[in-house]
């Protein structure tokens, strides 16, 4: 056995924690209002709400009081107010009011934890590590720009994220995906790697080139797809996953893992519209409108894809948690290098 596959399997992957110091998407903008909602990332439960000027806060969904979810009650002004007794708490998580203090109480000298926490891209980051952030989130570029097209899919599995990743980086698995038709033949051409991503390039056979005006019917329309050659790339940035067929589509995968058997992710697929010059030439707000309308084209694609790749990566956690001792035949090598950087990420910490 080489050092690099006792490397790999020095250590069980699929009960690794995440690296916390790092932005993870927690929800999308349009999912956290006024009304408070509970999240869990890595075991963590947090309330998102906004404040009166929109502004979105994170603190942890328990009320000091009474160990209740915060996530329960409600936004009174710029403050968050447990349903429980009306306990109030700012943004910075202090206690703000109590309803019934007396004149000669002072308020609990209680502070909930504050979350670091952005709205960017159309989604909510949270980083949810005990250290100052220095790195930024992933963006999404597209989300704004006139030329791409969006379609968001939500994954929901009941699987370590690892397994999820992987599933990401491994091509080959179009075969699963055949009667959505979404790539073919794909062969490994080379990997590159360092301390916080891993780049796998692939060729493939893909079914869609958006060149005209009409083509854009493929992404629901299989008959009009066509099987041409092109570059196929993968990559973990840690912890998110990005992908590009040719120049017509980018997909983005934003994790968001919940324990060591539940995974919440948000895919993001992006369709180019850069092949139609005349439409640049247009006004932005004609431009804007044709964006807005086509939102959610690959809807049903994506939801297909996302629908096989769940089942088959619970059946995969089923079969570890069944018997963790046995033992996979991988051919692909990217993997190793997925496994290798999450170890090497979780590895920071200790």
């Amino acid at each position: 056995m080489s050092s690099l596959s006792q490397t790999v399997q020095s250590s069980d992957v699929r009960q690794l924690d995440i690296n916390p110091n790092h932005w993870y998407v927690v929800a999308r903008s349009v999912e956290v209002t006024k009304k408070p909602i509970g999240i869990i990332i890595w075991q963590q439960a947090i309330a998102l709400y906004r404040d009166s000027q929109g502004q979105i806060h994170a603190l942890k969904d328990c009320c000091p009081h009474r160990q209740v979810k915060l996530s329960h009650g409600q936004v009174v002004g710029d403050e968050l107010e447990c349903a429980y007794h009306g306990w109030r708490f700012n943004y910075k998580g202090e206690c703000a009011a109590v309803p019934y203090l007396a004149a000669n109480q002072k308020l609990p000298n209680c502070t909930i934890r504050r979350y670091p926490v952005k709205e960017q891209d159309g989604f909510i980051w949270l980083f949810p590590g005990d250290v100052e952030p220095s790195v930024e989130p992933l963006g999404l570029p597209e989300w704004e720009h006139l030329n791409y097209i969006a379609t968001v899919s939500v994954i929901n599995c009941q699987a370590h994220y690892s397994f999820l990743i992987e599933n990401l980086m491994d091509m080959y698995h179009g075969h699963l995906h055949q009667d959505l038709q979404a790539w073919a033949e794909a062969a490994l051409q080379d990997i590159d790697e360092d301390d916080n991503r891993v780049d796998a390039h692939y060729t493939a056979q893909s079914y869609y080139k958006i060149d005209k005006i009409w083509s854009i019917s493929q992404l629901f329309i299989p008959a009009l797809r066509r099987l041409h050659t092109e570059a196929l790339n993968v990559s973990y940035v840690y912890p998110h996953w990005v992908s590009t067929l040719g120049k017509d589509f980018k997909i983005y995968c934003l994790l968001c893992p919940i324990n060591e058997t539940q995974t919440k992710a948000y895919l993001i697929h992006f369709t180019s519209l850069n092949a139609f010059w005349r439409l640049h030439k247009l006004p932005v707000w004609f431009r804007r409108f044709v964006k807005d309308s086509l939102f959610g084209a690959a809807q049903k694609l994506l939801d297909g894809l996302v629908f096989q790749d769940v089942q088959m990566i619970e059946e995969e956690q089923q079969a570890y948690l069944h018997n963790s001792q046995r033992r996979n035949y991988e051919l692909n090598r990217a993997l190793v290098s997925v496994q290798r950087l999450i170890k090497s990420q979780v590895k920071i910490l200790n």
